[in-house]
């Protein structure tokens, strides 16, 4: 079929947004983490303006709202997320896109280094045929999430152009997602909708509204050092009984032994010394009870050590992040359906999975917007082996403009 978003807009929007670096710092105690977002969503700011977007806004704390009017009456009042930070876990600076036109599925030579292999991203069979972009293999795209960026600019502007008839259509950019913080200061009364979608998934035909529940857990261990020559019966050798900690969690409730709706505990960072080790872990699941039972297993074990070694070993910090939407969600299940016959329109099936992972819709829809979450057409988010195809993000554009001609 024809698509009404072309492919060279895309990939001229995604290579700007791209060549801005808005790696978040979960360390920086800043809002946004990174200053450097600001370059991005001042530009955006920008464009906008030259679009003709009205009730432009960009707060102080990295959120950028704007507003296109309706142009019909007997429209729902829509609205659009993509955040413009990239992940931590891999640079995010000088970014280059590389372009294979007519890609033939099989293994892409990203530098002389660097290879994806067919073999460990079987999917990149399924792509043969269209024009695949990928990193060069030093640093991670950022598809995630200015790919999402990309098509809902690039939708707007052709309804703009064209005429399309709508609704009120809200469209927000938003800070520090890839920390958790993509929320912590967005101004719902500045985004007055019946409803939104994040543009922030993957493969272009998902519709995502089920999550993890999440927490994290710091885990410090108090030791006492002494001179190993005499220590014995007094030296605690605090990454030693951090050792301990760990084995005590199931040992198959990680996730290099989960998938699908399978929870884990994830040890995601350790340092220490014999005075002092501390750990940080990610606690997840889909499942209320079980994930309530995993961060009741922590203080269970903290309790069993803290009573072997001395009542202060074992200090824990376990914070809440964000909930299931689909907790919620499954009493709004229309706007799934809205999302799902928009996919149908582009004559593929809609996909529900799972996220193993979160997104700012969760933390929306317990805030009173109901926000699943749409795929942008990329995969390996997050590192070297980021890639996406031009027609993933056609799709995915025709998708979001179905939802508004929709509803």
């Amino acid at each position: 079929m024809e698509y009404k978003v072309n492919k060279q807009t895309l990939l001229e929007r995604l290579k700007k947004y791209t060549s801005f670096e808005t790696t978040s710092d979960p360390n920086s105690n800043l809002h946004p983490s990174n200053p450097k977002e600001f370059d991005l969503l001042k530009y955006l700011e920008k464009e906008m303006e030259t679009l003709g977007f009205k009730d432009i806004y960009l707060s102080k704390y990295g959120y950028l709202y704007a507003h296109i009017d309706k142009n019909e009456d007997g429209h729902k009042t829509i609205g659009f997320i993509s955040h413009v930070d990239t992940s931590p876990d891999a640079s995010g600076k000088d970014v280059k896109i590389q372009i294979h036109e007519n890609y033939d599925g099989k293994d892409v030579k990203l530098n002389e280094d660097v290879v994806m292999m067919q073999s460990d991203f079987p999917f990149l069979s399924l792509l043969k045929g269209r024009t695949l972009l990928t990193t060069d293999g030093k640093t991670l795209m950022g598809a995630d999430d200015k790919a999402g960026i990309a098509e809902i600019m690039s939708v707007i502007e052709y309804i703009l152009e064209n005429n399309i008839k709508h609704g009120d259509i809200y469209v927000c950019f938003t800070p520090d997602e890839e920390i958790g913080e993509g929320t912590m200061f967005f101004e719902l009364d500045k985004f007055p909708c019946d409803f939104a979608y994040t543009v922030d998934g993957s493969i272009e035909n998902e519709i995502a509204y089920e999550n993890f529940n999440a927490a994290s857990c710091k885990v410090k261990v108090h030791g006492v050092n002494i001179h190993p020559g005499s220590a014995k019966d007094i030296m605690k050798n605090s990454i030693l009984i951090a050792q301990e900690f760990n084995s005590m969690l199931d040992k198959d409730m990680i996730p290099a032994k989960t998938e699908l709706r399978e929870g884990f505990n994830h040890l995601n960072n350790i340092i220490g010394n014999v005075e002092l080790t501390e750990m940080d872990y990610i606690i997840r699941n889909h499942d209320m009870k079980i994930f309530n039972k995993q961060k009741q297993d922590f203080i269970d074990i903290q309790n069993k050590l803290n009573e072997k070694y001395g009542s202060n070993t074992i200090e824990l910090d376990i914070k809440d992040s964000y909930f299931n939407m689909y907790e919620i969600v499954k009493e709004h299940m229309e706007v799934v359906d809205i999302a799902k016959d928009a996919i149908k329109k582009v004559n593929i099936e809609p996909l529900s999975m799972p996220i193993r992972g979160g997104t700012d819709g969760a933390t929306l829809t317990y805030k009173g917007l109901v926000c699943p979450n749409l795929g942008t057409g990329g995969f390996n988010f997050h590192g070297k082996y980021e890639c996406i195809t031009l027609e993933g993000m056609q799709i995915a554009s025709e998708i979001v403009l179905n939802i508004i001609k929709s509803v």
